[in-house]
């Protein structure tokens, strides 16, 4: 679990690097952004909070765009953001589309060749990088939360409802909520998954939602009623909310932000409210 730091800067008063490492799961190297605030460069342990990002992203994206620093630095939050698929594999067809392959791993684990030997960023996420996490930085134990955007909302509510108890606070901006029914993720878990639509259903967060029978969850969605892809049916938020209001073991906080859209401006506008949202479950007395 050898990390490498690339890169630091001072944010806030505390640090954002970037760390590299050697990923026995995905069995590649991978990049992951970490954010410590004040009270963890003094040594103190802090809750940590990960990020999960959308198509065509990087590690980069949410570093430089959402402006989460200050929010996290506020809260003493430790926030890590992983990369959005295996890199620097040799994959015929990785770089063909924006929605599948690089920059599109889905947060699930593949089944179908070329794609199982390295493209596993479920098993990444909530195992592997967790364990790195938590042996590497000054995080509390079982203080632990995740979000993210888009298909990176998806992984974040997946992990969740897959895991219970992993995560004390999930919270997610326009996610991909129904991927099962949408052409995003039909491309996606044909792809991974192979043609057994069976299979698709357990990654798809209204699947999960519609069955889940575990420690009572609540799941805070965020949607921006301008977003393009909201009226081109990619994310039906609409399709978890209804199969959540038949589960009394799934809470939600739904908020539709009118006239914003899918990107990081929506982010930025609204990110320090969703910090805040984890950081009250995450620091609340046990």
């Amino acid at each position: 679990m050898t990390l490498e730091q690339v890169s630091t800067a001072k944010c806030y008063e505390g640090e954002q690097r970037v760390y590299r490492h050697r990923s026995g799961t995905l069995d590649c190297d991978m990049t992951f952004g970490v954010f410590l605030p004040p009270a963890a460069l003094e040594g103190k342990p802090c809750p940590v909070l990960f990020f999960l990002s959308g198509l065509t992203c990087s590690h980069e994206n949410f570093i430089q765009k959402s402006g989460f620093q200050a929010h996290a630095a506020k809260h003493n939050l430790i926030v890590v953001n992983p990369d959005t698929s295996p890199r620097g594999v040799e994959i015929a067809g990785q770089d063909d589309a924006y929605d599948f392959g690089s920059g599109a791993g889905f947060y699930v684990d593949a089944k179908e060749e070329p794609w199982s030997k390295h493209y596993k960023m479920y098993s990444y996420v909530t195992q592997e990088l967790v364990d790195v996490v938590n042996a590497n930085l000054p995080v509390v134990p079982g203080r632990r939360g995740i979000f993210g955007h888009s298909m990176g909302g998806h992984g974040a509510l997946i992990c969740a409802l897959k895991n219970p108890g992993l995560y004390q606070s999930v919270s997610a901006f326009a996610p991909i909520a129904n991927p099962t029914e949408c052409p995003w993720g039909q491309k996606a878990l044909a792809g991974y998954l192979g043609s057994n639509t069976a299979d698709w259903a357990l990654w798809d967060a209204t699947h999960l939602v519609s069955q889940y029978e575990s420690t009572p969850q609540e799941l805070f969605i965020d949607q921006g009623a301008s977003d393009n892809f909201l009226a081109a049916k990619q994310l039906l938020p609409e399709n978890l909310l209804a199969a959540a209001d038949g589960n009394d073991h799934i809470q939600t906080i739904y908020k539709q932000r009118e006239g914003y859209d899918h990107s990081y401006f929506y982010i930025a506008t609204f990110i320090g409210e969703h910090i805040a949202y984890h950081a009250a479950l995450l620091t609340a007395s046990s």
